[in-house]
């Protein structure tokens, strides 16, 4: 029996700004529509953040998650996986109020506080719509992402009685070392779904041995309890998730992660994305997963079971 691939879809995110891509959703029907054109393409999960509609700002508020929620429920089976990661920006408190409110199968969870480096993006984007968006990426020389034990513990335990299981969000070798002790402590339980972060400045690198010790060292950890999955930031996003799906694993893609879908050529959908990566599992062999399965090997609660 083939393996089944799992393909998470992060439509939008905090990281790239409106102006740099015309295809950057941004409104909730954008969201939705790209969620939703994301999930008829091939993805089992797709990873949501909302936006200001207007200035395109991350906005973590449950209002503006509510829109695009019930649509998405309401047109497709994919497993909904809510962000508590938010922006860099936010406090801890704020950043988990969605996940926290709708209850969703999946949300995110950082597994460390790191540096998140995004103003090299302003040697490529010179012009910018809002007054925002410069500031915001220049800004990142100077800010820290804060993901401290505390910060973690506050979000498992926010969501300890939800039913919600995490994408891990690995950024690097000891964000692992991170997860095994709230494990050994008994705060979070297996399958752990461990989303490896690669080619983000601050992070772990893109290169294949960066991809083969995060998998050694999560495997080592881990050993059968834990779900493996990556993403390539920019233009790593296929390489790295083509190396993970021959090694065993699972793959995210979407414009959260790279505008691109080859050299030089922007993404116009989400969907591009995931059909691409599909062709990659498929050229390999391997079954692309669909929802319910993807919630029987993530050992997740179910569709009916969200608070919304």
């Amino acid at each position: 029996m083939s393996r089944k691939v799992i393909i998470t879809c992060a439509v939008t995110g905090a990281i790239h700004t409106p102006s740099m891509s015309p295809h950057l959703p941004v409104t909730p029907e954008e969201i939705a529509e790209a969620a939703i054109g994301a999930a008829e393409a091939g993805a089992a999960i797709v990873h949501l953040h909302a936006r200001n509609p207007v200035t395109g700002q991350p906005d973590q508020t449950p209002e503006a998650f509510t829109p695009f929620l019930q649509v998405i429920k309401q047109r497709s089976d994919c497993v909904i996986n809510i962000t508590t990661g938010g922006s860099p920006t936010m406090l801890v408190q704020e950043r988990v109020g969605p996940a926290q409110h709708f209850k969703p199968e999946v949300a995110s969870l950082n597994m460390g506080t790191m540096n998140f480096g995004l103003y090299p993006m302003l040697n490529r984007f010179k012009e910018f719509k809002h007054e925002w968006e410069r500031p915001y990426l220049e800004g990142s020389r100077d800010r820290i992402f804060r993901n401290t034990f505390s910060d973690i513990e506050f979000i498992l335990e926010s969501c300890s009685e939800n039913g919600t299981r995490f994408e891990i969000e690995c950024y690097d070798i000891g964000h692992l070392y991170t997860l095994a002790h709230f494990a050994e402590r008994g705060v979070i339980k297996p399958p752990f779904f461990v989303q490896s972060v690669f080619g983000l400045l601050g992070g772990i690198g893109p290169h294949p041995e960066d991809v083969a010790h995060m998998k050694r060292t999560a495997d080592r950890l881990f050993g059968d309890q834990y779900r493996w999955s990556v993403l390539g930031a920019g233009k790593n996003q296929l390489p790295i998730a083509a190396m993970a799906i021959a090694m065993g694993g699972n793959a995210r893609v979407g414009l959260e992660d790279s505008l691109w879908i080859g050299a030089g050529k922007l993404a116009e959908t989400n969907a591009q994305q995931v059909r691409a990566v599909r062709q990659v599992i498929e050229g390999l062999g391997l079954d692309v997963a669909t929802p319910d399965e993807a919630r029987t090997i993530l050992e997740l609660k179910g569709g009916d079971r969200v608070g919304f």
